[in-house]
């Protein structure tokens, strides 16, 4: 069996080849000149998916129909360091050079009004031995920030959560747990993510706070 160490170099690893194919990629198309948000979001389409459907493979959450101010937001923070910087991150080390190529506001503007625009594609799930009604009283503290119908706050910078798949809130939740986001001192929001994510004590408790979020609708 593999160790903790060569599972994330071979995350890694990975990261960094599907980084390095998307930039050929972008420099063999006309992609880099164009500011539309159609045009960016093919790039983006190498991961997400043409419909922004996502994929777990690459650890890509599905993105289609999600608030534009998150999705800018998001991008931002990416192209900052905010996030995808921590060495453990696998998925957000990819995310971070694609972001990259937005050279500019507009172009960041542009693409989050694309990825709103696109229709809200229906998830499976794919988690299993989680208890929605325990999730229920576990995600209370949640609601003000995420909303009780888990749509998020822009005046609480509280991501939208009804829609996503659940492996990657699953994920995410790890991640928050584990410092590979919410540490950097410049992501105010990361960091109150991650004292509430303290909340859930075991794998138990983020299980089911993840199965009440699935029975939310678009």
């Amino acid at each position: 069996m593999a160790s903790p160490e060569s599972r994330r170099n071979f995350r890694r690893s990975i990261a960094t080849r599907i980084a390095l194919a998307a930039v050929l990629v972008a420099f063999a198309s006309p992609l880099a000149a164009e500011t539309s948000g159609e045009a960016s979001f093919a790039l983006c389409a190498q991961c997400h998916g043409g419909v922004g459907q996502g994929n777990a493979l690459f650890g890509a959450p599905p993105i289609a129909g999600m608030a534009e101010w998150y999705v800018s937001k998001q991008l931002h923070k990416f192209q900052d360091g905010v996030r995808g910087a921590h060495v453990d991150d696998a998925e957000g080390l990819r995310m971070r050079p694609m972001s990259k190529f937005l050279k500019n506001d507009e172009q960041v503007a542009d693409v989050s009004a694309y990825v709103a625009g696109l229709p809200a594609v229906s998830q499976a799930a794919t988690l299993t031995g989680g208890d929605p009604a325990r999730g229920k009283d576990l995600y209370a503290p949640c609601t003000a920030c995420h909303g009780a119908d888990g749509k998020g706050d822009q005046k609480t910078n509280g991501a939208p959560l009804a829609g996503l798949t659940d492996w990657y809130i699953y994920r995410s939740l790890e991640k928050f747990k584990a410092g590979i986001r919410g540490s950097d001192p410049r992501d105010t929001d990361g960091a109150v993510m991650r004292g509430m994510v303290m909340i859930l004590q075991d794998d138990q408790a983020m299980k089911d706070v993840v199965a009440h979020i699935q029975t939310f609708s678009n």
